[in-house]
């Protein structure tokens, strides 16, 4: 069995259980605010910046602790300060030692829009990413059927949260293409064997008519040469950076010498 059902088949014990613990009644709400995620993007570009997505994110199955000394809302706040323009926040608790607490926390503190990065399987989860602060969603097309992708979009939706549709190749461009509001994540990072190579963006980018959509690409960037060279070869101007930082021992710097 892949580490990717490995983890689905986990997350939907993990939803049952808090289904029994918390209920969706709870959680559910009458009217929502609108999620700023994308406007806060459009900002940036429109402005002529990059937009970093940066990632706070403790573990990975693959590379095992990551950041050992991991304090979310101290990692946050410096990841704000130095300009990043949204978080993406790991909520997986088993497998990347997250948790959704994690951005209560720092939405306290912090005006900043949050992605919640989990393994959306679950209208369930998008009520709870909603009640605990999150701004966006993320829908793993990888991990889905289409109806259950169409299930949780259009709870996004409803709840007023932007929703980015990852996908790591054409196929799954064609059903991203399908959800008029959305944000596309092109993940840079092979689920079958967890290479990386960031020419996936350019090669999925330049297949398809996607000037008039906000496109990020996702994974494996180490310095401002790899963005410089996706920039130049698509009008992508979102990157979402996350395990090059939390390694790093001065965050301020390292994005710095990304922007």
């Amino acid at each position: 069995m892949s580490i990717l059902k490995k983890i689905i088949n986990n997350k939907k014990i993990e939803i049952i259980k808090n289904k029994k613990k918390f209920s969706i009644n709870k959680l559910v709400k009458k009217n929502y605010s609108k999620s700023l995620f994308k406007r806060k993007i459009k900002y940036f570009i429109k402005n002529n910046k990059i937009a970093l997505i940066t990632e706070i994110k403790k573990a990975s199955p693959s590379k095992g602790i990551i950041k050992k000394k991991f304090n979310p809302l101290k990692l946050a706040i410096s990841l704000n300060n130095s300009g990043a323009c949204c978080l993406s926040v790991l909520t997986d608790k088993k497998f990347f030692k997250g948790n959704i607490n994690y951005i209560k926390t720092i939405k306290k503190k912090i005006n900043i829009p949050i992605l919640a990065k989990d393994f959306f399987v679950d209208p369930y989860q998008v009520y709870q990413a909603k009640y605990y602060g999150a701004d966006c969603i993320l829908i793993l097309l990888n991990s889905v059927t289409y109806s259950i992708a169409k299930d949780l979009y259009n709870t996004a939706m409803k709840c007023g949260l932007d929703v980015i549709t990852e996908v790591h190749n054409e196929d799954e461009m064609k059903i991203a293409l399908k959800f008029k509001n959305n944000i596309i994540g092109i993940n840079n990072r092979n689920l079958n064997n967890f290479k990386v190579d960031i020419n996936n963006t350019i090669r999925i980018y330049n297949k398809f008519n996607l000037k008039n959509r906000i496109v990020i690409s996702e994974s494996g960037f180490n310095s401002k040469k790899q963005i410089n060279l996706i920039s130049s070869k698509s009008n992508i101007r979102t990157f979402l950076i996350g395990e090059s930082l939390m390694k790093s021992s001065n965050i301020a710097v390292k994005i710095r010498k990304f922007l």
